[in-house]
This record gives C-alpha cells, sequence and structure tokens, in this order.
C-alpha cells in the first residue's frame, strides 16, 4: 500500500497527468455537446431524427486520449534526466533505492495507473452525460438499467487502454513514440480500423476489440464481436504485452 500510495502522489505531482485529466474530461464533453447541437437543430427544423443507440458513447472513444498520456507519463517520467543541479541523475535510480523489487515497482505504478485512468473514465462519462441533458433537454437519451454495462465497459477500456499505453512506454523507455502513435491512431487517422478494411482478423486488435464493449453499432463491421469477448481480447493483449515489459523492465539496466 505504501508503493501504491506513493506512485498516486508521484502521478498528482506531474503537470502533464493533469492535463490528462482536463484532456479527457473536456474532450468527450465538448464533441458530445457539439453533437447534441446539431440534433437539436434538425429536430427543430422538424426533422424526425434522434439520438442514435451511441450518442454519448461514441464521444468517449476519443476521451482516451486522457487515459493515455497517463499511461504513458507514468513511466516516462521515469526516465527523465534531471538538472545539473539536482545531480544530473534520473528518478528511476531514485524509486528503484525506495522500492528494491522492480516487480513490485511497475505493478504499484500500474495500479496508480488504472486507479485515475478508470476514475476519469467514470468522471469523463458522467460530464458527457450532463453535456447531452443540458443541449438537448427532454430528447436526450433517458439512462437505463442497460446503460450499466455499458459504463462498466467504458470504464474497462480507458483502464486497459492506459495499461497498453504504460506497457509500451516500459519498452521503449522514451514517451514520444507510444504517445505519438496511440494519440494519432485513436483522433485523427484510426490505423488499425484501416487494416479491417484488408483483413478481418485486424477486429480483434486491442482496440477495435474493446471498443466493443460500449460500442453497438459498428460503421462497415463485417465481424460480430459481443462486449464479454471484446473485453477478454483487449485484456488478453495488455496482460501479454504487460508480461513481456515486466520480464524486460526486471532483466535489463535501469
Amino acid at each position: 500500500m505504501r508503493a501504491l500510495a506513493a506512485e498516486l502522489s508521484k502521478l498528482f505531482s506531474l503537470p502533464s497527468v493533469w492535463i490528462a485529466l482536463v484532456t479527457g474530461l473536456l474532450v468527450p464533453s465538448a464533441i458530445t455537446a457539439l453533437n447534441a447541437v446539431a440534433l437539436q437543430n434538425a429536430i427543430a427544423q422538424g426533422s424526425e431524427t434522434a439520438a442514435g443507440i451511441d450518442f454519448g458513447y461514441q464521444e468517449l472513444a476519443f476521451g482516451v486520449i486522457g487515459a493515455i498520456i497517463i499511461g504513458v507519463v507514468a513511466i516516462s517520467s521515469e526516465y527523465f534526466t534531471e538538472s545539473g543541479e539536482s545531480g544530473g541523475g534520473r528518478q528511476i535510480t531514485t524509486s528503484l533505492t525506495a522500492i528494491p523489487s522492480r516487480l513490485r515497482f511497475l505493478l504499484a505504478k500500474a495500479a496508480a495507473v488504472v486507479m485515475v485512468s478508470a476514475l476519469l473514465a467514470a468522471a469523463a462519462a458522467a460530464a458527457a452525460t450532463a453535456a447531452a441533458r443540458i443541449v438537448l433537454g427532454e430528447h436526450a437519451p433517458v439512462p437505463g438499467s442497460e446503460d450499466v454495462p455499458r459504463l462498466i465497459g467504458i470504464v474497462c477500456y480507458w483502464a486497459l487502454t492506459a495499461l497498453l499505453a504504460f506497457g509500451i512506454t516500459v519498452l521503449t523507455r522514451h514517451g514520444v513514440v507510444p504517445l505519438s502513435v496511440l494519440i494519432v491512431n485513436t483522433s485523427v487517422v484510426t490505423v488499425t480500423y484501416l487494416l479491417t478494411r484488408i483483413t478481418p482478423l485486424a477486429y480483434y486488435l486491442p482496440d477495435m476489440a474493446g471498443i466493443r464493449m460500449f460500442i453497438r453499432e459498428l460503421a462497415d463491421s463485417t465481424v460480430e464481436i459481443s462486449p464479454l469477448v471484446g473485453g477478454l481480447v483487449m485484456s488478453v493483449w495488455v496482460a501479454a504485452l504487460f508480461a513481456v515489459a515486466a520480464i524486460v523492465f526486471c532483466r535489463r539496466d535501469a
């Protein structure tokens, strides 16, 4: 518990983590509000358009950028070289001196990442729902018991994505590459989605499978994957990557 508390304290001391929290909250809420305004205008013009089954959920897929940043900076910050006045060392040296067991250190840091990402996902879902309700009023989707599994799916998706980013960063020991690749793949050009145009096996890549936990209508999908299967597939990917990252981290020089 001391190791976990230390890692949580260390995580919240990073300015980039606070940027990630703000990004994770504002991005899905802003996109939801914009989509809600467009829908409200269509309704005002007499259109019979109604909010789709994935309204408010598909927007949360973009907010996962916040979880990605948390997963990356949690470990990449350990490898920053301090200023000459501070001795020019790296945080990882101090961390491993305080927690000699590398596996324990890695697990504590991963647990901190999961906790913060999960809480951020829950807060983002609540904020996006509130944004839709404020803009659409009575036309907003009414939450029901069937939304509970989807909300759990969102939390799992964000937490697993953060762990995916964390594992990749452990292997690279640098945050630029995983941060750039994962954010671009999530928000600009979804490479994994483009791969589904080439082979249906791409639907079983971690992000494409994991998104099935809360998205019900995936455009042009030729493969049916249940939310449970999608979650299991993503979990297996993340577990395998984390296992490799842990082995490499424990065997190589700090």
